[in-house]
């Protein structure tokens, strides 16, 4: 009997329910594509982000302090404290260790360069080589390797020409001491320190806007060699897709209980990676490339309180659609619901039939709303980013849920004034 209450009902007013069905589809489709979006959107700019640089530099702890003048670095190329680049393996085996898509050790030797072929037509100047890795691999403690360098922390800095070889007699100019110079690709480079010297090819120029601009980049090996250190960097630049920060991340985890500190250490907070990479590495101050990280959680942040934004206003508009159709459908079936109660009928079971007509356009709406939302989801993510976000199945039930809770919201008004209607007016006319 009650089954075939609903069914008539829908019978006898299909297009009200289409309507109701149709407002509930398009709310449950907004919510699933920026939901879908949400969900995605945080990886993915993540991983654009890490086109802008680093957001981890390590160094020594008891290192010495920088005497930098003009983007030269005058301390003794033997002086301060040295990391070793056969532990960097372990980098790889953190807890967040898949988080960590790319590091590059640095190492800086203040040199004489001298330019052209012979001293007699060379220009000679004090400048720095930054000695680093553009694309090399690292073995992985427990077996295999990891492809590291420039390439992967610093994608995004411009070249003219292409990079050095890994463990080759190249090298890359900075613009400025190249324009100071006179330096183009293809010239032949000579850099000097007390006891050693090199002759690199300049393979290209690059600007980055930093201190590399007047340096001259070049294979790690040669800067070691230079400084006679070999197997030492003294700076490593980490590459980390993070969480944005939030209160939770920026309290002392001196100060958290057991719960409270693994929920911290289990969370790819800038803060706890830090924590993770000094417990591989005693000795070494980690510490965020503040500008990059506290940029990236406030867009972030913003990107994702605007797609939860959209999705309440969509629910919301498809809310009131089905409290407008819903109190129509009341209005006109008060001498039904009078006569249903005056049979007897309980509240709970009027309560039901009309609850019962919501959830099923709920359910339908939701199914339809689920997959269109897909392939709105789909088209943004295109557009946006390039490549499309995938469909998550755990989305179906969540959707499901909002469209029926949606329903019963916009249903609550209409409900009550059935739950409290006298049926004896109504049956005599009045």
């Amino acid at each position: 009997m009650f089954v075939r209450l609903i069914t008539d009902s829908f019978r006898r007013q299909a297009r009200r329910k289409l309507l109701t069905t149709a407002a509930l589809a398009l709310g449950t489709a907004i919510a699933t594509a920026t939901l879908t979006v949400a969900l995605d959107v945080g990886d993915r700019l993540a991983r654009e982000f890490r086109s802008l640089g680093a957001n981890l530099v390590v160094t020594p702890e008891a290192d010495t302090l920088p005497l930098e003048i003009g983007g030269v670095d005058y301390r003794p190329v033997d002086s301060g404290v040295f990391l070793s680049e056969s532990d960097l393996g372990k980098l790889k085996t953190i807890f967040w260790r898949n988080n960590i898509i790319g590091f590059a050790p640095f190492l800086d030797v203040p040199v004489t360069a001298l330019v052209g072929s012979s001293r007699a037509d060379s220009g000679r100047l004090r400048t720095t080589l930054i000695g680093t890795w553009y694309r090399h691999d690292v073995a992985v403690p427990g077996g295999g390797t990891f492809a590291t360098g420039i390439s992967a922390t610093n994608p995004g800095w411009k070249l003219n020409g292409r990079w050095f070889s890994d463990n080759s007699a190249e090298a890359v100019a900075g613009a400025n001491l190249a324009r100071r110079a006179g330096i183009h690709t293809g010239d032949s480079v000579t850099v000097q320190t007390e006891g050693a010297s090199s002759q690199l090819v300049v393979t290209g120029i690059i600007s980055t806007g930093g201190q590399e601009d007047d340096a001259i980049l070049a294979p790690l090996t040669v800067a070691q060699a230079l400084a006679h250190k070999p197997g030492d960097y003294r700076r490593l630049l980490v590459s980390a897709l993070t969480k944005p920060e939030d209160a939770f991340s920026q309290r002392n985890p001196k100060s958290m209980s057991p719960e409270e500190f693994d929920r911290w250490y289990c969370s790819p907070y800038i803060s706890s990676i830090s924590r993770q990479i000094q417990e591989q590495f005693p000795g070494v101050n980690v510490r965020a490339i503040r500008q990059v990280a506290e940029g990236e959680g406030q867009i972030l942040s913003r990107v994702q309180s605007l797609m939860w934004l959209v999705t309440f206003a969509a629910l919301l508009a498809a809310a009131l659609a089905v409290a407008a159709t819903a109190g129509t459908t009341v209005l006109e079936r008060t001498g039904e619901v009078a006569l249903m109660k005056a049979l007897g009928a309980r509240q709970r079971l009027v309560g039901a039939f009309f609850l019962g007509e919501q959830w099923f356009m709920a359910i339908v709406g939701g199914l339809l709303g689920y997959t269109a939302g897909l392939g709105l989801a789909h088209a943004l993510g295109q557009r946006i980013f390039g490549i499309a976000p995938g469909a998550r199945l755990i989305l179906l039930p969540v959707v499901l849920a909002l469209a029926a809770a949606v329903a019963t919201i916009g249903s609550l008004l209409p409900l009550r004034k059935v739950m409290k209607l006298d049926p004896a007016p109504v049956l005599r006319g009045e």
